[in-house]
């Protein structure tokens, strides 16, 4: 500080207790909201890693088959999402959009040949909305008569199934995911009295679709070309896919417990995982905030027990030209230092922090989150902090020059 006579005088009257309280009070509430977002956007970019353990905001549902489900003639459509089903989930507070799967109405059998052994399955198509993908494929669409291949997304589970299960069994060859996009497919499309042959190929694997998709334009064209309307009268959906608004709701969870739907996978408990981290560090940040709103108050109790206390030096003060804003500054300048001083220390603590906890995210697949938002996030709050503190200073002192 300057050693003017004015600063001299009035640092005699500051009480380092007080400041020192404030300090320590809005550097623990600092630190502890820091902490926790940096803690929480790290954690949760393990959810964008390979088998995750924290689910992304959405699911894939399917009404359960009770009994003996359609062997004895019942009608299928029990099991389909009707107009009003999508309707009434589309309307919950916690669904964000809604998605539905379009399957093949025709039949689909598919040839390759894998290191000069032939293979040939049936299969089953979908398609769903492009929006709902967590790959995003070059050339993901499709003309008819173009000539070129036909792009599916596989589920990474059935490549898993295959080099693991039916590879190993049989003493076929294991192909990985990038082998596996240059085997060209042949696609047998039948129906309706007709059969036709396409190519294909696998171009992305989903960790969240659970199918083997193609583009919406190819099932639209297929389904009108092959589909016997006879046979596959139903056009209701039997799955639709969901994205939530906040992973793992409870009155998400709620509601299909309600209407008995079946959730794919272990996305239930993968929501309510992404959900508990959200709750708890929702709760850990609003105590940072109200230890730094308390460290706040504690200021500005500190400034009005000081004027009261030298209520007749700042008159005099007054009495000898020094303007109101002349004696604020001093006071002003002090606990902007002193914020500055705490926002340095809880980055460097949360930083820190950070730092340690990366290895653990690391064996978990995640890199972890970029710390720059949450600096962001602590600069704004202590030049909010100190914008309040500097008004709160000046309005004081102001009164005090109103004796």
């Amino acid at each position: 500080m300057p050693s003017h006579p004015l600063n001299r005088l009035l640092r005699r009257n500051i009480s380092a207790g007080q400041i020192a309280g404030y300090a320590l009070a809005n550097l623990v509430g600092l630190t502890i909201v820091l902490t926790a977002i940096q803690f929480y956007r790290d954690i949760t970019s393990v959810a964008t890693a390979e088998d995750s353990f924290i689910s992304s905001d959405y699911l894939i549902i399917s009404k359960k088959v009770s009994g003996l489900g359609n062997l004895m003639g019942a009608d299928p459509s029990a099991t389909s999402f009707t107009v009003s089903d999508r309707e009434e989930i589309a309307s919950q507070p916690w669904a964000s959009a809604v998605g539905e799967f379009t399957p093949a109405g025709f039949n689909v059998a598919a040839r390759a040949d894998l290191g000069g052994i032939p293979l040939s399955t049936a299969l089953f198509l979908e398609s769903i909305p492009n929006e709902f993908f967590d790959v995003s494929p070059r050339g993901w669409s499709f003309t008819p008569g173009s000539g070129k291949p036909l792009p599916i997304v596989v589920s990474k589970d059935y490549l898993t199934l295959y080099n693991f299960g039916f590879a190993t069994s049989r003493g076929m060859p294991q192909i990985s995911e990038e082998l596996i996009g240059t085997i060209p497919l042949r696609l047998s499309l039948s129906g309706g009295g007709r059969q036709e042959w396409v190519d294909a190929r696998i171009v992305g694997f989903s960790s969240r679709l659970n199918t083997i998709a193609v583009p919406e334009e190819f099932m639209t064209w297929a389904n009108s070309e092959f589909a016997d309307s006879s046979v596959n009268g139903n056009t209701d959906p039997s799955r639709l896919i969901i994205r939530l608004r906040r992973a793992g709701d409870p009155e998400a969870m709620k509601f299909l417990d309600i209407h008995d739907y079946e959730v794919a996978g272990d996305k239930d408990a993968g929501g309510k995982t992404a959900y508990f981290l959200s709750v708890v560090t929702t709760i850990v940040v609003s105590v940072g905030i109200i230890i730094s709103l308390l460290a706040f108050f504690i200021l500005l109790l500190s400034i009005y027990l000081l004027l009261q206390k030298n209520r007749d030096k700042i008159y005099d003060l007054m009495l000898l030209g020094y303007t109101p804003s002349r004696v604020a500054r001093y006071y002003q300048t002090l606990v902007a230092a002193v914020n500055a001083a705490v926002l340095l220390i809880s980055l460097t603590v949360m930083l820190t922090a950070s730092a340690r906890w990366k290895d653990s995210l690391e064996s978990l697949g995640a890199d972890g989150a970029s710390p720059w938002p949450t600096i962001a996030v602590g600069v704004l709050i202590i030049v909010l902090v100190t914008a309040g503190n500097l008004a709160a200073i000046s309005r004081n002192i102001r009164k005090g020059f109103r004796k």
